[in-house]
């Protein structure tokens, strides 16, 4: 069942048909963590991710999507808000409504990868790992751009 939400003149929904393909292709292929990802990988993404989108007056303003066995873990990433709609709550909005989704309200871990906004989530309890030491890493940076065409 998806969950649909009006917060003010914003509104919050993780139906999957509402998406709007482009405006998060868009943002996701200039974004420091996932330049140049296709289209194709970004729907592939998309279909096995439990997402978030806001809107505002029915267009697509930001995006969060969640990989999550729904049980114990959830990876929380591509989280991202159009520039021009920064600082009027959305991002809060979104966590909002992702930590409190039913789905992610009992997982036992939720972890995420951000460059620059800890602020942010530090407000939703997000912390440093307490043992760095014990994670690990296998990072391909520069895997959208070397990819082979039948993968992409």
């Amino acid at each position: 069942m998806h969950q649909e939400r009006t917060a003010g003149a914003f509104h919050l929904s993780t139906d999957p048909a509402r998406l709007q393909l482009d405006v998060i292709h868009q943002y996701l292929t200039r974004s420091y963590w996932a330049q140049g990802i296709t289209r194709q990988r970004v729907e592939r993404s998309v279909a096995h991710s439990l997402n978030f989108a806001a809107y505002h007056d029915g267009s697509q303003i930001g995006f969060a999507r969640l990989i999550t066995d729904s049980s114990t873990f959830g990876y929380l990433c591509d989280v991202f808000v159009l520039e021009s709609w920064r600082n009027q709550g959305v991002a809060r909005l979104l966590l909002e409504e992702i930590t409190h989704h039913p789905d992610v309200a009992e997982l036992r871990r939720l972890m995420l990868v951000t460059r620059d906004a800890h602020g942010v989530y530090a407000k939703f309890g997000f912390v440093s790992p307490a043992r760095p030491e014990g994670l690990m890493e296998l990072v391909r940076p520069k895997i959208y751009r070397n990819a082979p065409a039948d993968l992409e």
